[in-house]
């Protein structure tokens, strides 16, 4: 199967490229500024699948959104006239196609010129008339406000928002290039006019931005994002593809002292935090209880006892884990517990808790699992 895609050079068909080869579809005819009119014609002539995403959205001059939206793309079915197969044509339009200005006016006569040739019956054609796009690689002071928020906030640079309450609609890059590639893989016959790309989501401009700025202080509270919310989620995977490589390392604040260390690694709001517990051979930690708190504690590295007793019926149990050989333990509430290196090498322990330590009301209440 051979896929021609115009605008090869855009931030959505680089999305696309990398996710067609990862699906095996190898044989992919690229089309940008640079290729020639010969090289496009022979494309046109034996591609099986357009994905037409060439266009113009930010020109010097108006004129020039009738001559990359609208006259490239009478040309390209010109080409197309000379191919003997039934093609299946995929148009990237833009929701701004029922707007009157210059460049929805654009986009809604490319929709017109497709339309008509697919009444020859020589073609299947989906039209997408897609809200903003956002997503890795995607060209930040350009078209989308998601890439330049993520730009420059996370080069702690300020942004400009002239109404925080106007409110715009979204669409993730990977949803628009999965149902894209869905759309390819069923009966041509099946295929809509005018699909549309699921899980689009609407927010205000100021609490985008807002959002973003929270991800810009995750690494210095060990914070995460409402990974509840897909929007959310998307967002923050966008926004770390913006941040500068010698920024994606940063330090966590170590609290030694001759027993070994405790550090606080991820915190959430709604699922608790993870800690990092070094232990020195010898060394007993613990010997608390919490009335709400309930931890896990996993061993990575090293050889521990684990005890626990019931602070009203004063049942034991205990148990013998090794980096070696990965078990969890859970720590319910109402039992202390304390935690012994028994080896000889630094005790590693990865300890997760229902909620985050709250100094003013840490629920900890210190008790020996001996007594």
């Amino acid at each position: 199967m051979k896929i021609l895609i115009t605008g090869s050079d855009g931030f959505i068909a680089k999305n696309l490229m990398i996710e067609l080869k990862n699906r095996g579809f190898d044989n992919l005819l690229l089309v940008n500024r640079k290729t020639t009119e010969e090289i496009i014609q022979n494309y046109a002539a034996e591609c099986d699948i357009v994905f037409h995403l060439a266009g113009v959205n930010r020109p010097e001059k108006e004129e020039e959104y009738i001559t990359g939206n609208v006259k490239f793309t009478e040309k390209l079915l010109t080409y197309l006239e000379k191919n003997p197969k039934r093609i299946h044509i995929i148009y990237a339009s833009s929701i701004q196609a029922d707007r009157e200005n210059a460049y929805g006016i654009s986009k809604r006569k490319a929709e017109i010129l497709l339309q008509n040739y697919r009444s020859t019956g020589k073609t299947t054609l989906s039209i997408y008339r897609l809200p903003n796009v956002f997503g890795k690689w995607c060209k930040p002071d350009y078209n989308s406000v998601v890439a330049t928020f993520c730009y420059h906030i996370a080069k702690g640079e300020e942004i400009q928002i002239h109404n925080p309450d106007v409110e715009i609609e979204l669409i993730y890059i990977d949803d628009v290039i999965h149902t894209w590639i869905h759309n390819i893989e069923i009966d041509k016959e099946k295929q809509e006019l005018y699909p549309k790309v699921q899980d689009s989501f609407f927010i205000k401009v100021g609490e985008l931005a807002d959002i973003i700025y929270r991800f810009s202080d995750c690494h210095i509270n060990f914070s995460l994002p409402n990974l509840a919310s897909e929007a959310e989620k998307k967002l923050y995977s966008t926004y770390l593809s913006y941040v500068k490589p010698e920024q994606l390392k940063y330090a966590l604040k170590m609290n030694k002292d001759n027993r070994g260390s405790f550090t606080e690694f991820i915190k959430t709001k709604y699922s608790g935090q993870v800690s990092i517990n070094v232990t020195k051979p010898g060394i007993v930690k613990g010997n608390h209880w919490h009335h709400t708190k309930v931890e896990k504690f996993l061993v990575v590295k090293g050889t521990a006892i684990i005890k626990l007793r019931d602070i009203i019926t004063n049942s034991k149990v205990e148990y013998r884990v090794t980096g070696e050989n990965l078990e969890v333990v859970d720590i319910p509430v109402g039992y202390t517990h304390s935690i012994t290196n028994i080896g000889t090498e630094d005790l590693v322990t990865i300890m997760w808790a229902n909620e985050i330590f709250d100094k003013d009301k840490p629920d900890t209440y210190y008790e020996n699992v001996e007594e």
